[in-house]
């Protein structure tokens, strides 16, 4: 096709939008919101897989010792850093155990403490897991070392965690197919309306001669300019209504704090990729919806 039937589409694709602009009004609407309920939908299970990471990250395994000495100490560290799935070990001595218990007592700590000889409370090592799906098999190595009395592990609160996170993803995944699949359907009806309008049009151009790429492109240009603006306005809408809705929520911390979430996703570490994946989505479904709505009027 020649460069100047290419501008004569495209001019003719941009008029199309004015012409119809009640239905290009309507199909840009239906667009922006079917983008911002999935963009949305997507902030909100990227935070909630943030919240869950940060209770994750916050979970230690304390493993009691025996009475064992300084060498052997040494030795279960080092093992205990070799493991699969540890992240980090720290050795927390029976002294430094009985200081934190007696600040955390206050004044009462000299009348409970003061009649003992020897310190009763044992050494301990805390350590945090990479992966709190593959804690079972971590506690099952620990426990074969030598040396240690007890391990105290939230499993419970793991297991509970280990479900949540499955559930979510499970739940996040349905509706955000769900979401996406409804937004097809409706923008290809609205889509499918605003060319039902010209069939006319379409009928007349096919018996003159003009060929299926030769309707189809400015169809195409119109929907993907629609999309365009979509993009867009659902970017900006994103970034203003998030940014308010975080700072609202963030108001009062302590709620978060008691849960252990530090915060919510900011906003500019995530806005030029939803805007960028607005634009593409948008241009494609509105280009592409516009010109499949137009196959049944081809036929003549």
């Amino acid at each position: 096709m020649k460069l100047s039937s290419m501008n004569y589409l495209f001019r003719q694709g941009m008029k199309n939008i004015w012409t119809n602009r009640i239905m290009s009004v309507a199909s840009f609407c239906i667009l922006v919101v079917s983008l911002l309920l999935v963009g949305f939908m997507m902030l909100f299970v990227a935070n909630i897989n943030q919240f869950v990471g940060g209770i994750e990250n916050k979970n230690e395994v304390i493993i009691y010792l025996e009475d064992v000495d300084d060498v052997q100490i040494a030795g279960m560290e080092n093992e205990l850093k070799a493991m699969d799935n540890v992240s980090s070990v720290s050795f927390f001595s029976k002294d430094e155990a009985l200081e934190e218990m007696k600040k955390g007592m206050g004044s009462e700590a000299d009348d409970l403490f003061g009649y003992l000889d020897d310190n009763p409370l044992p050494d301990a090592f805390r350590i945090r897991v990479d992966d709190i799906d593959k804690i079972s098999g971590t506690l099952m190595a620990i426990n074969k070392l030598d040396g240690i009395d007890s391990i105290k592990s939230p499993t419970d609160f793991i297991n509970i965690l280990t479900g949540l996170k499955r559930f979510i993803g499970v739940i996040s995944a349905v509706v955000l197919a769900a979401l996406i699949v409804v937004s097809l359907v409706i923008i290809s009806n609205a889509s499918r309306a605003s060319v039902d309008i010209r069939k006319r049009e379409i009928a007349i151009m096919k018996l003159v001669g003009a060929t299926n790429t030769f309707i189809k492109v400015p169809f195409f240009v119109e929907g993907m300019f629609i999309g365009i603006l979509a993009g867009v306005a659902a970017s900006v809408i994103t970034a203003l209504g998030y940014s308010e809705l975080v700072k609202v929520l963030s108001q009062d911390m302590t709620f978060w704090s008691i849960m252990s979430i530090n915060g919510f996703i900011p906003m500019q570490s995530v806005i030029w990729p939803l805007a960028f994946g607005y634009l593409v989505v948008g241009t494609v479904i509105g280009a592409l919806g516009t010109v499949m709505s137009t196959s049944k009027y081809l036929k003549v």
